[in-house]
């Protein structure tokens, strides 16, 4: 989506996000504090108007603030930041234009399950979840989870990214871990070339994360890094390596470079890097 000038210069500007506010969640999340002066100036626009867009809901007598509303709106947008137009980084929020809500839990939320298993039986169960984003609904995340993105020691973790890049991956029609590409993905020549790149690259890395934690758990094995719900799905295993890939850019790097290079081309950075040059 191109908007013309007349309709940039027509759209009502956000509130602006006070100086001292923005401060306080660059100290709050280091990886957020990380980026250059000109990304951090981008993400502050991107956030500013992901906050005039959405609407905060606190649940069980949560009182969503100013700072939490923003520490979520600054995790969301750092998938966008180099997403948009140079003069307008605001237009990749289509990307999240399925919904308006997010609503936020003081703890982790129960949420009532059921399944089917393969002689037909019906199970009922409680899942405790720390965010859930919902196709064409709402996101919910706990509070408490978001306030522990970066800080669990070298584990990559975000809680909010990791829900938002679901949203992304929905974008394709639904979570599968086979998010939309990028024209030209990659030197693609074509949608279904870059969708072979992507498959091509991430169903073995999958397989190889799933092998690694059945070894694990089942005989000891090392633990491989990142967070072990990677392995449930293959869409729960982008949104794990997504949080790592922002959270913990060099480890990730290290440990996942064929997924690195994936994400870095799918989110644009690589032409972020060209463009501060």
């Amino acid at each position: 989506m191109v908007l013309s000038t007349l309709a940039r210069w027509l759209r009502r500007a956000p509130k602006p996000i006070p100086d001292d506010l923005w401060l306080a969640t660059l100290v709050q999340y280091p990886f957020l504090a990380r980026l250059s002066l000109s990304e951090q100036a981008r993400l502050r626009r991107l956030s500013s108007h992901f906050l005039d867009q959405k609407e905060f809901t606190g649940a069980h007598g949560l009182e969503v603030t100013d700072a939490m509303a923003l520490a979520v709106a600054a995790q969301a947008c750092l998938p966008l930041l180099h997403l948009g137009p140079a003069d307008a980084p605001e237009e990749a929020l289509h990307w999240y234009g399925d919904f308006v809500g997010i609503v936020m839990h003081p703890d982790s939320a129960v949420a009532r399950r059921r399944s089917i298993d393969e002689a037909g039986v019906q199970h009922h169960y409680d899942e405790v979840l720390s965010g859930e984003a919902m196709h064409r609904g709402p996101v919910m995340l706990s509070w408490p989870a978001v306030q522990q993105a970066g800080a669990r020691g070298d584990a990559g973790y975000s809680v909010v990214i990791h829900e938002f890049v679901h949203k992304m991956d929905m974008q394709g029609g639904g979570a599968d871990g086979a998010p939309p590409l990028p024209r030209g993905f990659m030197g693609a020549r074509g949608p279904r070339e870059a969708a072979r790149h992507w498959q091509h690259t991430w169903a073995p890395a999958y397989a190889r994360f799933r092998e690694q934690w059945v070894m694990a758990e089942r005989f000891g094995a090392p633990a491989p890094w990142l967070d072990a719900y990677g392995a449930t799905a293959p869409a729960e295993f982008f949104a794990v390596a997504c949080e790592a890939h922002f959270v913990q850019p060099e480890r990730f790097a290290a440990e996942f470079p064929e997924l690195s290079a994936a994400l870095r081309a799918f989110f644009g950075q690589d032409a972020g890097i060209l463009l501060k040059q």
